[in-house]
């Protein structure tokens, strides 16, 4: 447990963290990687000015987390130029998600954060055009199964992982932000009109402030995998703390989420953010987003959920029911994303390829 609060103190008041002796730096630094939050931490550290007195193996660690995470954004940068090779003859920018658009707009979450994949989104009416556009420049289908094609290709909101055949980057081109058998759905013209451009960069969008922010919510609040969580929670506090200065930003920004049908997921993402990382949110955010405040039986058990599932997943941070909390995130998530109907049998499928 004090470990989960050192690593928090660490990334919140790095400062503070300049005298943990090197036992409290040990339950940190493993923390810290099982959440995927080391060379955050030491972006933290480093803008804080303390890196120099931290004991020398801990140093070691973060250095090499850091010289990690730039090479992962050298790869993005790489691949964002090949992107626009590909596409631009079609007329179609590249617009990125996640990961790749923190780095690419060089935005807080970007330092230290590190990401396996890159996503676009491009419109549902030209996937064969980008599909055809990138196999001729190397990027291949990674999955060949009957059931995998049909999952991805009618059920879900984008095509099968494309990997490339020769520098292996994985590519997840997206249509939608969430799947067509979704119990919301965001317009996602809606989404590329108010795309912005990144400067320095030509052909190359990203989502506009506010929308960043909720399609974070809303692929944290659908996922069933909570890996990640407390890194992807990481990132709304950074995007919400570098955007919240912009006078109205709030205010846009609830009523956007409902524009888009995902006022519920922005008011889980609000809620656990300020829980984990103290993110600081103007008091009148809650009245406006309190239609989509679901009931006190539901958001008790969503406290319970998260505030176990959020969780670093290793044995110094674990409390009771971790683990059912865990696999009741996975449950909710695909239950989100699928009707009953496809749920089922997907899920028995898992389990079966799984065993």
């Amino acid at each position: 447990m004090r470990a989960w609060q050192d690593l928090r103190l660490a990334l919140l008041q790095p400062e503070r963290a300049a005298d943990y002796p090197l036992g409290r730096w040990d339950g940190v630094l493993r923390l810290a990687q099982g959440s995927l939050l080391v060379a955050s931490l030491e972006a933290s550290l480093r803008e804080a000015g303390v890196l120099e007195a931290l004991p020398e193996p801990v140093r070691a660690q973060l250095e090499s987390a850091r010289v990690l995470a730039e090479a992962n954004a050298r790869g993005v940068s790489w691949e964002t130029s090949r992107l626009v090779r590909a596409l631009s003859p079609l007329g179609i920018p590249v617009l990125l998600l996640k990961g790749a658009a923190y780095a690419v707009a060089g935005l807080p979450p970007a330092k230290g954060r590190l990401f396996a994949d890159v996503d676009i989104l491009v419109p549902e009416a030209r996937l064969a055009e980008v599909e055809q556009a990138l196999y001729w420049q190397g990027w291949l289908g990674t999955y060949h199964d009957a059931y995998d094609q049909r999952y991805y290709r009618e059920w879900m909101h984008e095509l099968p992982p494309l990997m490339h055949q020769k520098r292996q980057s994985v590519l997840d081109v997206h249509h939608s932000i969430l799947p067509p058998t979704a119990r919301y759905h965001p317009d996602p013209a809606k989404l590329r009109a108010e795309a912005v451009p990144v400067p320095g960069l030509s052909g190359v969008q990203i989502l506009a402030p506010r929308d960043m922010v909720i399609h974070s919510a809303c692929h944290l609040f659908h996922e069933g995998e909570w890996d990640k969580g407390l890194r992807d929670l990481y990132d709304l506090d950074r995007l919400l703390r570098h955007f919240g200065a912009e006078e109205g930003f709030f205010a846009d920004l609830a009523a956007r989420a409902y524009e888009l049908e995902l006022a519920r997921p922005l008011f889980y993402a609000l809620r656990y953010a300020h829980q984990a990382w103290d993110t600081p949110l103007p008091d009148a955010l809650w009245p406006a987003l309190a239609a989509a405040r679901p009931g006190a039986a539901k958001l008790m058990l969503m406290d319970f959920a998260i505030g176990r599932g959020m969780r670093p997943p290793h044995p110094l941070a674990r409390r009771s029911f971790d683990g059912l909390a865990r696999f009741g995130l996975y449950v909710r998530g695909h239950w989100l994303r699928m009707p009953v109907h496809l749920l089922i049998p997907h899920l028995l499928r898992k389990a079966f390829l799984a065993g």
